[in-house]
Parts: C-alpha cells; sequence; structure tokens
C-alpha cells in the first residue's frame, strides 16, 4: 500500500542542509553536464525540488494542524490537499520530487515536462518562467538521457525542506558564477558580486524605497539590494522594499524569477521586454519614477541609434540627446536619469570608453554635467570581468545632490584596489577591503592623494568634458626605500670581485706572452 505524503515525510531523518552539502551537488552536477547540457538545468532542477520540498513542509504542517483541531489524519489530508491557499507555491502533488522518483525512469524527460507545465497552470506568476523550459530535449541524444537521471539522483539525495534562502540563494549564484565564463563566450553578461555589493553599498537602498534595474540579467542589482537592506535592517524592513526589473531575454528573465523565489523574494516586480525601446512600469500615461536606479547593462550596444529610438516609447527620456548607432551607453544612462524621481539617486556600470568618447556622446555627457547630475566617476580595476579584460567604470548620479557637492564631481581611481580571483586564474577581484576604501571615499567625498579627487565642473569643461578618470588622479607610484649602505656594501664587493677578474685575466695574458 503507497504511503501518504504525511507518512512519508515522518520517516525523513530531519537535518538541515548546509552550504557545503549542496555545494559538493553542484560540483557533481557541473561534472556531469560539462558542455554537453545547458547548465540553465542545473538551476531548474534546484528550483524545482526546493518547491517540491517547501510544499510538502507546509502540507505536514497543515494536515498536523488540522488533527490538532479534532479531524482523523485522512480527513486533514483531503482538506490540505484540496486547500491550495495554504501554501506559498501550489504544487502538484502528483509530481512530487519523490512521486517522480517512482515513475518509469526511462520517462523522465516527460514527466518534468509534465511537472513543469502544470506548475505553470497551478501559479500565474510562473506562466512563462517554469514552462518555458522543455525536459524533453534531453530525449534527442541518448547520453544527455543519461545526465538528466544522474542529475536527478544527485538532487534527489538533498533534502531543501529547511534550507534557508541564503543558503539556496548562495548554491543558486554557485552555479551562474561557475558557468559565467563559459557563457561569457557565448555573449551572456556575469555582474561579479563584488561589483554589485559596492554599486548596491554606494546608492544605500533602504526599507520603503523602489529600487529599478532595467537591464535585470539574472537579478544580481536587485537581489543585491534586497541583502544590503536585510543586513542592514533585518528581514522584516527587508521585506518593505519594493523591487523592479525588466529584461530583454525571456530565459534569462525566467532565471531570475527563480532566483528572486530562491532567495525568498516572493513580491519582485519583473518584466520581459526591450527597456530601451518599451519600457514595462508606467504610471498613467508617464515613465515610472523609482529612488534607486541601478544597472549593468550591455555595453557598446549596437542598433539603438537616433533613427530607431525615435520610434521608442517616451522619447523624452533621450532630451540630452541620441547616442550614436554602434554604442547605446549614453541611451541607457539617460533611461536611468528619467526613470529616478526628483530625489533619485542613479548607479550604472559601464565601458570605461564612455566617460571620454567624443561625436554624439560627447555632446550628452556636456549636457548632463551642466546640469550637475554627476556625482562621481569610479575606474575600477580591470580583468573583473568574465566577458572583457577592460576595466569599465561606475557612474553615480544624484537628482538631489548636498549643497557641499554641487558643481563638483568625485573621481575615485580604484585600478589598483584588487586581489587575484580565488578560482578563476587569469581575472581579479575586489576584496572585502577594496570595496571599504572606495564606499568610504565617496561617503567622504574628499581627495586622497593618488586615490580619489574633486574636481569642478569648470575643470572637467576645460578638458572639453572628458571623464577620463586617469586625466585628474593617478596613482602614486611607491617609493622604494634604499638601505645607502647596504647598496654601498654591496657595490663595494662586486668592484673587489672586478678587481680579482682583472687580476686573473692579466695572469694569463703575460703567460701567454702578451
Amino acid at each position: 500500500m503507497e504511503k501518504k505524503l504525511t507518512d512519508y515525510v515522518k520517516v525523513r531523518e530531519r537535518k538541515t542542509v548546509t552550504r557545503e552539502e549542496i555545494e559538493r551537488v553542484l560540483k557533481k552536477g557541473a561534472d556531469l553536464i560539462r558542455t554537453r547540457v545547458d547548465y540553465k538545468y542545473l538551476l531548474l532542477l534546484l528550483f524545482l525540488k526546493r518547491i517540491s520540498d517547501e510544499w510538502e513542509k507546509e502540507f505536514e504542517r497543515y494536515v498536523d494542524e488540522l488533527v490538532k483541531s479534532g479531524l482523523s489524519r485522512e480527513e486533514a489530508e483531503e482538506i490540505a490537499l484540496k486547500d491550495e491557499s495554504a501554501y506559498t507555491v501550489r504544487y502538484p502533488p502528483a509530481y512530487l520530487w519523490r512521486k517522480l522518483r517512482e515513475k518509469d525512469v526511462e520517462k523522465l524527460p516527460q514527466t518534468l515536462s509534465e511537472a513543469l507545465k502544470k506548475l505553470a497552470e497551478l501559479n500565474p506568476n510562473l506562466r512563462g518562467v517554469v514552462d518555458r523550459f522543455d525536459f524533453m530535449e534531453f530525449l534527442l541524444h541518448r547520453d544527455n538521457a543519461e545526465i538528466l537521471k544522474g542529475l536527478f539522483e544527485l538532487f534527489s539525495g538533498l533534502d531543501l525542506r529547511d534550507a534557508s534562502p541564503d543558503v539556496l540563494g548562495d548554491a543558486y549564484e554557485w552555479i551562474l558564477r561557475y558557468f559565467a565564463p563559459q557563457k561569457a563566450k557565448e555573449g551572456e553578461v556575469y555582474t561579479p558580486r563584488e561589483v554589485i555589493r559596492l554599486l548596491v553599498e554606494i546608492l544605500d537602498p533602504k526599507p520603503g524605497e523602489e529600487v529599478y534595474d532595467p537591464a535585470l540579467g539574472s537579478g544580481g542589482m536587485l537581489i543585491g539590494s534586497y541583502l544590503h537592506v536585510k543586513e542592514k535592517f533585518g528581514e522584516a524592513e527587508a521585506k518593505k522594499l519594493f523591487l523592479y526589473g525588466q529584461e530583454v531575454n525571456p530565459t534569462t528573465y525566467a532565471l531570475a524569477e527563480m532566483n528572486m523565489m530562491i532567495h525568498g523574494i516572493k513580491d519582485a516586480k519583473l518584466a520581459v521586454g526591450d527597456t530601451l525601446l518599451r519600457p514595462a512600469f508606467k504610471e498613467g500615461e508617464k515613465l515610472k519614477r523609482f529612488d534607486v536606479v541601478i544597472a549593468n547593462p550591455p555595453w557598446n550596444q549596437d542598433g539603438y541609434g537616433e533613427e530607431v529610438l525615435k520610434k521608442a516609447e517616451f522619447t523624452e527620456r533621450f532630451s540630452y540627446g541620441y547616442p550614436p548607432n554602434n554604442s547605446a551607453d549614453w541611451a541607457w544612462i539617460q533611461h536611468m536619469l528619467a526613470s529616478a524621481k526628483e530625489d533619485g539617486r542613479v548607479g550604472i556600470v559601464i565601458d570605461n570608453g564612455a566617460l571620454f568618447r567624443g561625436g554624439k556622446e560627447k555632446k550628452i555627457r556636456a549636457k548632463i554635467l551642466k546640469e550637475d547630475l554627476l556625482e562621481a566617476v569610479i575606474l575600477l580595476p580591470e580583468k573583473l570581468f568574465y566577458n572583457t579584460g577592460a576595466p569599465g567604470a561606475i557612474m553615480i548620479f544624484n537628482r538631489a545632490k548636498p549643497e557641499e557637492r554641487k558643481g563638483k564631481v568625485l573621481f575615485i581611481n580604484a585600478s589598483r584596489e584588487y586581489e587575484q580571483h580565488p578560482e578563476v586564474r587569469k581575472l581579479n577581484r575586489l576584496g572585502g577591503k577594496h570595496i571599504e576604501k572606495i564606499v568610504k571615499a565617496y561617503r567622504e567625498f574628499k581627495e586622497v592623494e593618488g586615490f580619489s579627487r574633486v574636481v569642478g565642473v569648470d575643470e572637467i569643461k576645460e578638458n572639453d568634458y572628458n571623464l577620463n578618470v586617469t586625466l585628474y588622479v593617478f596613482p602614486m607610484e611607491e617609493e622604494e626605500e634604499i638601505d645607502v649602505k647596504a647598496e654601498w656594501e654591496e657595490l663595494r664587493k662586486i668592484n673587489e670581485e672586478l678587481a680579482e677578474v682583472d687580476e686573473k685575466i692579466e695572469g694569463y695574458l703575460r703567460e701567454l706572452g702578451y
């Protein structure tokens, strides 16, 4: 006789899974798929296992409550199965993870695909997310079908019901980070979490504020903002942060939705679509505006010149001018400025070339500088990003600059603030002490020789609106201390050795009759 759901739950050993245990499974999974299977299925299986386990946990708790109220276990289970409102995520019981294990393993791709479709039917917020993936493609190659079986069994060994969102979130990020070098070659962009942390620390989102990422990716900027508030003010206050994001790639959008849920973020408002052409968030007939606007958009994106952007919605966003067709950097900046409230803060990770290129971009820079919106420019170290060795820069805009900062821009040269990446040999990384140093310089808004400098807008104008950080602040060369006495001793010994060599040579020459 088949066990009831509650019986199954109770016989299992209850043990909270650790980061190390999940990471071991993920490493084995990554080794299994190599480059033969899309890494996104690793993310999908982690997500599916979590919500299946979470549903069983909630089911068990609900049944226990009903039994305590006087119902028989059979009656309690019948009610708990029908009452869909009792669960964080509505999950089809017939497709619970353990049920899938009981089915014909040869039909695993079909049953997993069915599970995703049922899940989307039960949860409107997951439509276009989980059902975007189809495990049936594992049937196209026999070896891949075997890989799927191996992955499924690996995850079967994890009990994720009591795993904290922080641990699961780290696991999700581990997968994204692990495959970032490989995916960078295919054009996918992954923003290192240290760069996100730096940007979030500077913008400092607070409970009750609205944070918007117009180039969402897998959701790292919004999650970083949530975790920042959670760390400073606690989880209850973090839930008061309102998160919005838009992503043009439907599959990447789906990963972002799952990433949010894995991190325990339930109410983020995410949308699919081309932000520069059709912004998703509006208030009536106007563009919605936010307290914090944060992004790492695609650098030097082509195809968004004047002809294209004039056909876009809300063309008033580009009031400072249209960018050249071969780089949308200043289109993104203008969209972000237009999306910020009157006292809003804007932070963008951008290609270093956007700071000093001429032509149309220089004209846009000049107009924005004249309006005194730019607050700080930070030159990052090289080799931070998986898809380029270029250094990149961070630009901070503030629509409500404090009086003492008006007419000024802080330049920070952080090109030497890095350490060797612990996992990827050719990469660098911002360490905690480097992030702290940069944030401190921004907050104090003062000069540190060879590191930061406050520059008047008039001086920037004299430099033809060039924002190249090295033009204003250049790292000091470290002077090597010289021990004069030791150097003299070394020189004396060398001279003595040379004299001995000369004497030997003269002796040889005499013996030869010269």
